[in-house]
């Protein structure tokens, strides 16, 4: 018998080295990039046909392989070098977005061919935000123009949601910042998304990805404050994206005004000094009364754990309420500011579901401490209730407005009688 040790095969020969070439050829980036180039040459300025060739490439061309090759050929008519110069080492198309005239009518045709190749091709997403994110950070190297076509195709991408505003971190790039090429991006920009949809909707799509308080660092940290802001963007046309900003400042202000609040009072800070420190912050931030009736019910409301029964949480409501009603007391001192709290109670008794019951009994201890009055309550229980929970709550106060009604026409004919 042999001693020698039988070799193992091995994957060697011809056909492995063939495999390995079809390999290189068929993933050739300069191959890709004459494939686009020669088609969007092609097709010139008919956007219709470079969609379809498009759709049809793809079955042929490795988009997934090069998605970004295949974004900036599009976008700028060739490869782009860092910092947004186009690489001078392959052929190049006169063909694309930055040749494009600079009209809405254009780019909104430009933003069909992006949305159609999407939709054709779901794996582009990612790449295609990738490439938008990188743009934006190429904004420098990019001439005006091309800056205003690229700014109009994001906002008009962002309004159909090809895109998710969390691209609009890379705006917030120093060097973009501090040489204000960000903010002017961002007034086209914003002009095009509001135009499309609304401030509503960008405000919708902003606190989706957590956009909606960042929007001041596209200013450096000594122009960040809310007065350049709201200048800036109302100077520039953008009145709308102000006021939202400021409603945000507000927003802010409240939550952190809540959080204290809270704070305070788990401390066992006196009432007294809470209801000071309240009416301070209401002068220095500019927070109506109704405002702060809302946050004061929530911040007592908030230092509870409530019991999950039915039966049990009623009176743990009123325990907690009834001790802190100096609070609430100071800051219902009008008429809306009453009916401020009677709409949070209704809200409040809705969204938690073991609160349900609870309603009328939380309504009566308020107006037995007189944080409410009878006025409040029949305007509320006539015109001005919420149409959550409508029906439960109306008819559990339904004896108690009777017993008001029937008490005020007997004080009424009292009053006549004298």
């Amino acid at each position: 018998m042999s001693n020698q040790k039988q070799q193992k095969p091995t994957l060697t020969g011809q056909r492995f080295k063939t495999r390995k070439r079809d390999e290189k050829e068929r993933f050739d980036p300069t191959q890709f990039q004459e494939s686009i180039v020669q088609g969007l040459n092609q097709t010139g300025t008919d956007l219709e046909a470079l969609a379809k060739f498009l759709d049809s490439s793809g079955a042929k061309l490795n988009y997934r392989r090069y998605a970004e090759t295949l974004f900036d050929i599009l976008v700028a008519g060739g490869m782009l070098a860092p910092g947004g110069a186009l690489s001078d080492d392959m052929t190049l198309t006169n063909f694309c977005l930055f040749t494009a005239p600079e009209d809405f009518k254009t780019m909104k045709a430009y933003a069909q061919v992006f949305n159609k190749l999407i939709r054709r091709y779901k794996y582009l997403e990612k790449g295609f935000e990738e490439e938008i994110k990188k743009l934006l950070l190429f904004l420098k190297g990019f001439t005006e123009s091309e800056r205003n076509k690229l700014a109009m195709l994001t906002g008009i991408l962002l309004a159909n949601g090809s895109l998710s505003a969390s691209i609009l971190s890379s705006l917030f790039n120093d060097n973009l910042v501090k040489d204000g090429v960000s903010p002017a991006f961002a007034v086209k920009l914003f002009k095009t998304w509001i135009n499309e949809k609304d401030i509503n909707s960008v405000a919708a799509s902003l606190r989706k990805v957590g956009m909606d308080n960042r929007l001041m660092e596209l200013f450096p940290v000594n122009k960040r404050s809310h007065d350049h802001f709201s200048k800036y963007f109302t100077d520039a046309g953008l009145k709308e994206l102000s006021d939202f900003a400021r409603n945000q400042q507000s927003l802010g202000a409240r939550k952190e005004l809540q959080k204290e609040l809270q704070e305070q009072m788990s401390q066992g800070v006196s009432f007294k000094e809470i209801i000071v420190y309240g009416k301070e912050e209401m002068k220095k931030s500019g927070i109506s009364e109704q405002m702060m009736t809302g946050i004061m019910w929530t911040s007592v409301m908030s230092l509870v754990e409530w019991n999950k029964k039915e039966e049990l949480v009623a009176e743990q409501a009123i325990k907690q309420l009834k001790q802190h009603s100096p609070l609430l007391k100071a800051f219902t001192t009008q008429g809306m500011s009453e009916l401020t709290l009677l709409l949070r109670v209704q809200e409040y008794c809705y969204d938690n579901i073991h609160f349900m019951k609870a309603f009328q009994k939380i309504v009566l201890l308020l107006y037995k401490v007189d944080v409410l009055s009878e006025e409040a309550v029949l305007k509320w229980y006539t015109e001005a209730h919420l149409a959550k929970g409508k029906s439960v709550f109306l008819e559990q106060m339904k004896k108690f407005v009777e017993w008001l009604k029937n008490a005020e026409e007997e004080s009424e004919s009292e009053e006549e009688t004298d």
